[in-house]
């Protein structure tokens, strides 16, 4: 049964990929067996990732792009299939909120600030999952697309715009799994939790942490590198019958009743 979360002889794209969770999944497909695509606007960060994949024993190559720009999505793509023939797994995860955190009133938001949010959140989706599915049909041997949102799309936030996106994301995945699923492309979404981003910088930082993780039913927060393996479940012969769904990973918080980023706890559930 493990057999089936290999890997092995796989090819896959991660957006994102320079830090946090991207480069967390990124290197967790590595480990099961798979070449690796490295993406992001940042080369100085996907340079690191793919370095620390290579010195592990695992093949990686690195490729800026800005995933808001569908040509740029392209030739993501055609990159891959220039390097190893084929795609295999796409795992859309760059995103982020900021415009999303400016201080307007809501009645008084900016389009361009709305557009901007959407852009990174949903579009950069959209033309991952496009580009992706394109390349898996021509070859006609199916593939695994994976979407990341977020958990504050499924509450309501002040800083709207992101988990609109964020919720357009899951949407997408639900359709896109449903129009793929003849091809034998499987199409699901991680949905984290709020997760420790990197060491804390200083004691009232480590505090804040400490608090927020017990008003998490598992008493703490979570960490990037929890995130991987279920990625790696996720495009692996082990889940070959799931698809279109939304996968929560956030220690029960939301089970809970907590709000969007962890900071309104309803118990403390420190024993």
């Amino acid at each position: 049964m493990l057999e089936t979360l290999r890997l092995d002889g796989k090819t896959a794209v991660v957006t994102g990929a320079g830090r946090g969770l991207g480069q967390a999944m990124a290197k967790a497909l590595a480990q099961a067996g798979a070449e690796l695509v490295c993406a992001a606007r940042t080369a100085e960060q996907i340079d690191q990732t793919v370095g620390e994949i290579t010195e592990a024993g695992g093949r990686a190559i690195a490729v800026p792009t800005d995933v808001t720009d569908s040509a740029q999505v392209d030739r993501l793509v055609d990159r891959c299939l220039d390097t190893y023939g084929k795609i295999d797994i796409m795992v859309a995860n760059a995103g982020g909120g900021g415009a999303s955190r400016g201080d307007w009133a809501f009645w008084e938001y900016p389009d361009d600030a709305f557009e901007s949010v959407l852009a990174l959140n949903l579009k950069s989706n959209f033309y991952c999952d496009r580009a992706a599915s394109r390349a898996m049909v021509e070859r006609g041997e199916g593939g695994v697309i994976i979407n990341v949102a977020s958990g504050t799309a499924l509450r309501g936030n002040r800083h709207f715009a992101y988990p609109t996106a964020k919720g357009g994301t899951i949407s997408l995945t639900k359709s896109a799994a449903t129009i793929l699923g003849p091809q034998n492309i499987r199409v699901n979404v991680i949905i984290p939790g709020t997760v420790q981003k990197g060491p804390p910088t200083d004691a009232q930082e480590a505090a804040d942490r400490t608090r927020q993780g017990r008003m998490v039913p598992v008493g703490r927060l979570g960490e990037w590198w929890e995130l991987g393996p279920l990625c790696v479940f996720l495009a692996s012969d082990a889940s070959q019958y799931i698809t279109g769904q939304s996968f929560i990973i956030d220690g029960g918080g939301l089970a809970a009743g907590l709000g969007p980023t962890g900071l309104t706890p309803h118990h403390d559930w420190t024993p």
